[in-house]
């Protein structure tokens, strides 16, 4: 219902195919997260879904990517203009702060379990929206994007939110 209303109203709706497995889900246990390796994952975009997407970035209107596997495939076949590519693989991307995406500009997602891949991979889209706006801070400081992030997270703790997979979930602008 709710994507039929969308597409009522004009939005333009592309699909992205991603096969998510274990390396999604597995915690992160290394002390240097560059150190972590993602499970590849087999992904699928075809070419009238592509040039949807291209066409809604050429026009400057506002790519929304429903969830994080989304992202994760966006961000694997993004050229570096911020258009996509039609095709198929396997990606191991791994996505964490500091990050420069190329594709969504806002992501609707669940509320993760620490130490997930898919809550570093929204703290690096916070804090690269924190770093948008002037309220954003240098040096060594801690990044606006992740305070904000733990402050979403200790609301919808309190407010007893459902986490994980099926849980509520944010859009993050």
């Amino acid at each position: 219902e709710l994507l039929d209303a969308l597409q009522q109203k004009g939005v333009k709706i592309a699909k992205v195919t991603l096969h998510t497995g274990l390396g999604t889900f597995r915690p992160v246990e290394s002390e240097d997260i560059t150190q972590h390796k993602m499970h590849a994952e087999y992904f699928e975009i075809d070419e009238a879904n592509a040039a949807i997407i291209n066409e809604t970035k050429r026009t400057g209107k506002r790519c929304i990517a429903v969830g994080t596997t989304t992202v994760r495939t966006l961000e694997t076949i993004a050229n570096p203009d911020g258009s996509v590519r039609a095709g198929s693989g396997m990606t191991d991307i791994f996505i964490y702060p500091p990050y420069t995406f190329k594709v969504p500009d806002a992501i609707i997602t669940n509320f993760h379990l620490p130490q997930s891949t898919l809550l570093m991979m929204i703290s690096a889209f916070m804090d690269e929206r924190s770093s948008m706006d002037e309220r954003s801070i240098v040096g060594d400081a801690p990044s606006m994007g992740r305070e904000f992030l733990l402050e979403c997270y200790r609301h919808a703790i309190q407010a007893e939110y459902r986490f994980f997979s099926y849980g509520d979930a944010m859009l993050i602008l």
